[in-house]
């Protein structure tokens, strides 16, 4: 948390000599609009950049490989990211309430999405799932109103309790032929699902 809540922090470069920057290091950082990190960074801690209300977007180097919980929790501004194929895991929290984050595309590297991964993102209207995937945890697309539409690749074998909960723009569903289980609450509060197709 070495700096976090400067308040009037606007900008800042990290140095090459850098190799991380530790958990909630820029935790509400509400002023800071603009960061480069370098590719010598390899690891970024927990909730490094959380909170960081102004921050639009942001460049993830090729030398991260996870994304860790709560990494960009709160960061309304937040428009756009681009996630590297180097990263195989997308830690719980990570893009929790990023509510101007609009697409995502998940790289083919990661074989699951975490619980609430991105609940709340509130104008998420498109995300591109690999095949690769495997799991969708518990809330992980929690009331992300604006998806009306997502493909689960047949590779999944679970999907979480809640994962879809409140997503009101819902229309259609197509449930894979591997899931077994169809936990508590998956699509309540779906108020526009019209269509749900589960393998016989």
């Amino acid at each position: 948390s070495a700096f976090s809540k400067c308040l009037n922090l606007t900008e800042i470069t990290i140095p090459s000599s850098m190799t991380s920057i530790a958990n909630r290091t820029f935790e509400s950082c509400i002023s800071l609009a603009q960061i480069i990190i370098p590719s010598s960074i390899t690891s970024i801690g927990e909730g490094a950049f959380s909170g960081c209300r102004a921050l639009k977007n942001i460049i993830i180097p090729s030398s991260i490989n996870c994304i860790k919980k709560l990494t960009f929790s709160g960061c309304t501004c937040l428009s756009e990211i681009s996630i590297p194929s180097s990263v195989s895991s997308i830690e719980g929290y990570a893009f929790e309430n990023c509510v101007s984050l609009s697409q995502i595309e998940i790289p083919s590297s990661v074989q699951s999405i975490e619980e609430f991964t991105f609940s709340g993102c509130t104008k998420l209207s498109e995300i591109f799932i690999p095949s690769s995937l495997s799991s969708i945890k518990d809330g992980a697309f929690f009331s992300c109103e604006k998806l009306t539409q997502i493909s689960i690749p047949s590779s999944v074998v679970s999907i979480g309790k809640n994962a879809f909960k409140k997503c009101t723009s819902l229309t259609k569903i197509s449930i894979p032929s591997l899931v077994t289980i169809i936990e508590e609450g998956t699509f309540e509060e779906c108020t526009s699902l019209a269509q749900v197709i589960i393998p016989s």
